[in-house]
Parts: structure tokens; sequence; C-alpha cells
């Protein structure tokens, strides 16, 4: 770069010139708010004239050698596909949880109100909230089954 300083820069001229300041950065050569400045007249630069001040100043980039280089990596255990990692609804997709919140929230005040009239009453009365959790529950439940044996096929 440096001995044609009239030659127009590439995207990847520029890219690896914002590597190296990152470089700089994670040694602590540069400051945030140098390395944003530069890196912004980084990605503005039109030739290597314009790339070469940016660099300049810092030392040619070497690998540093880590502690964690000398241990061998410790084996990663291979993923099982029966294992729940979070929880039943959260591999669904996001309409699907809405959908399960929403049902969650009418069956919930339906049962607040039959508890709440039940008790006024005095007397357990008819337990017409599972008129209105029942069959919304069984067909969300369908769908969630689909979805989630679709997307168990996508893995595969």
């Amino acid at each position: 770069m440096e001995d044609r300083p009239d030659m127009r820069a590439s995207d990847a001229d520029r890219q690896q010139v914002v590597e190296r300041l990152r470089g700089a950065l994670d040694e602590g050569r540069l400051k945030m708010d140098e390395y944003l400045e530069r890196m912004e007249l980084a990605y503005e630069a039109v030739t290597y004239g314009d790339l070469v001040p940016l660099y300049r100043d810092l030392p040619e980039a070497r690998p540093v050698a880590k502690a964690q280089d000398a241990a061998p990596p410790a084996p990663v255990p291979a993923p099982q596909a029966d294992v729940v990692r979070r929880g039943a609804f959260a591999s669904l997709p996001t309409p699907l949880k809405v959908l399960w919140t929403i049902w969650l929230t009418v069956v919930s005040i339906n049962v607040v109100v039959w508890v709440l009239a039940s008790a006024t009453s005095a007397h357990l009365i008819y337990p017409w909230p599972l008129w209105v959790a029942g069959p919304w529950g069984v067909v969300l439940l369908g769908l969630s089954f689909g979805a989630t044996q679709i997307r168990r096929g996508r893995r595969a």
C-alpha cells in the first residue's frame, strides 16, 4: 500500500486496515474514540494514501501466544436431540408463543371469574371455563406439535 499512494483502495483493503486497527484496540494501543475515528476514516478512504496514515504509527500485527493454546481443548459433548434445553415452548415460532399467551390470559380471567362466582354463590357452579380452555387449547396444542415436528424435520 505504501509504495502506491495514488492507487484506489478496495473494500477488502479498507476492511484489512479496520481489522488491523481492531487488533491495536485489543492490544491497548488505541483508545475507543481514536479507534472509532480511524475506522470511520478507513471506510471513507479512497486511495492507499488515505489508508496508510491510519496505521503508520502502529506496529505490525503479530499473533500473541495465549496460555489457553498450550492446553489441548476439552472435548465438546455431542448435542442430544432428546434433551429439552429451555422449556417446552421455547422452540415454538413467535406467533404461536403469542397465541399461547393470549389463550393463557383468557383462560386465567375466566377461571378467576368462575371462582369468584362460585365463592359468592356459596356453592360450586358448572365449570364453564372448560369450554373456553378446552377446544382452543386442543387446537393450539395440535398447531404447536405440528410446528415442532416440522422444525425437527428441517434440522435433521
